[in-house]
């Protein structure tokens, strides 16, 4: 019983934190990581705001894993719903500067905020998110995980900036900078 409340604990801990590192990057406005520029993208071209984007790019994503035969858990229900719901939370409070220093600030939070969040929230093995879970049902079906990841994440990018998403430099930087963050901060709560 401490187990499962701890792994729910990490679950909602992790996705806070990755909605709150999402808003900041938001905030920031020197560019999204590539799912970012899509919601944006899409909250720009409908009346969903960018929290609603997100849940509803979650929706839709989760139900590409019925052909892939993928399986949700608690943690993909709550991925979907919350990390959206606190990135509007967040964006609402109206963090913003016009100092470059300050944008560069928030970016940077916001990855370790999204990386953290990551390792924690995956630590705790109640599921994948709904983009996680199609890059496992897409090697599942003899594609390498690496390039399934790759064609997901070019895929978000490429239609987010078709939609009018943020693309800038910190949209490399968020790119590169989130995988490391997870490496680092995985061990201390790796429960799987």
């Amino acid at each position: 019983m401490a187990l499962t409340s701890r792994k729910l604990i990490q679950v909602f801990v992790g996705t806070t934190l990755i909605g709150t590192g999402v808003a900041l990057n938001f905030s920031s406005r020197l560019g999204l990581g590539p799912w970012g520029v899509f919601h944006e993208g899409i909250s720009m071209n409908t009346t969903l705001s960018f929290g609603s984007a997100i849940i509803a790019t979650g929706i839709f994503v989760t139900l590409l894993w019925i052909p892939l035969k993928q399986k949700p858990g608690i943690a993909t229900f709550v991925d979907i719903f919350w990390i959206g719901t606190v990135a509007d939370l967040v964006i609402s409070l109206g963090i913003d500067s016009e100092s470059l220093i300050v944008k560069w600030v928030l970016v940077i939070i916001g990855i370790i905020c999204i990386g953290s969040g990551t390792a924690i929230y995956v630590g705790a093995d109640m599921g994948s998110g709904p983009r996680d879970g199609v890059m496992v049902g897409l090697e599942s079906r003899g594609l390498k995980i690496g390039m399934a990841r790759n064609i997901i994440e070019v895929t978000a990018l490429g239609l987010g900036w078709l939609l009018g998403g943020t693309v800038g430099l910190s949209s490399v930087v968020i790119a590169v900078s989130i995988g490391p963050v997870v490496q680092l901060v995985i061990p201390y709560f790796d429960l799987r």
